[in-house]
């Protein structure tokens, strides 16, 4: 890993750190005050496919997080960037309430897939219709692999299992866009001045946040809110630079150490 320079910016995970569905995480809204009263500057990185960045802000905006529009990155962002640099006609698995961050892409006659978490639409004949279109050489989006993510009622099954199937059953490997891909990272910090060795990412996934942050040389801090579950700072090398409590205990931290 690079050598370490002064802390200048600080990527923030959004669902399972910030909030869950409509519930805060206890105490975030005000550590998120605190982070901001500092000089550094503060992202938030998501690979929700679940909704538009219109409706998460909204959902944000209505849990009193101050957060603006130019400060999210999204993989549905990175998704729809590299479908317009391949110039390709995708057949979108994605959740209906996704479909406006890809207004005028043309998906008519589609010869390209991109999936992501899409509930309604995980059905044999939908996936089999994908399945087709990757034999004949479609290449396969995937906007994240996540295995699973969490929601009020527990956790649930994410679109990782249905990437993997996919792959599977064509011989064929997704090109995946979201975290834990370094170039995902990377592209959140772009237009900011700062240096992945000045960053540090907090997350509740130790793959996909604090892996792969790690991976692309910034520092991670896993919370164990969200999808976090028991031993999980043990499943990645290197282990997380800090497991903490919550989003508030990981401001805290950067308050105290890395200021």
């Amino acid at each position: 890993m690079a050598a370490r320079r002064a802390l200048k910016a600080v990527l923030v995970d959004l669902s399972g750190t910030l909030h869950i569905e409509d519930a805060a995480v206890p105490g975030a809204q005000e550590a998120l005050k605190r982070l901001r009263a500092t000089s550094v500057m503060v992202r938030f990185v998501t690979n929700t496919t679940k909704e538009s960045k219109q409706d998460l802000l909204e959902r944000l905006k209505k849990l009193e997080f101050d957060i603006s529009e130019d400060e999210i990155f999204t993989s549905l962002t990175a998704a729809r960037n590299l479908v317009e640099q391949q110039q390709v006609r995708p057949m979108l698995l994605v959740d209906d309430r996704a479909l406006p961050d890809f207004k005028g892409i043309q998906t008519s006659d589609p010869n390209a897939v991109v999936i992501g978490l899409a509930p309604e639409h995980f059905h044999y004949q939908i996936l089999n219709q994908a399945f087709r279109l990757l034999l004949d050489g479609a290449p396969l989006i995937a906007i994240h692999k996540a295995r699973y993510y969490k929601r009020k009622d527990g956790l649930a099954l994410g679109p990782g299992p249905f990437v993997t199937a996919l792959e599977y059953a064509t011989d064929t490997k997704a090109t995946v866009v979201g975290k834990p891909e370094k170039t995902f990272f990377l592209e959140a910090l772009r237009g900011t001045g700062c240096e992945p060795e000045e960053t540090v990412m907090i997350g509740d996934d130790c793959r996909d946040d604090v892996g792969g942050a790690q991976n692309a040389g910034m520092r991670g801090i896993l919370v164990k809110t969200g999808k976090y579950r028991a031993a999980d700072e043990d499943k990645i090398n290197p282990a997380p630079y800090l497991t903490c409590e919550s989003f508030p205990h990981a401001v805290d931290h950067i308050l105290q150490h890395l200021l």
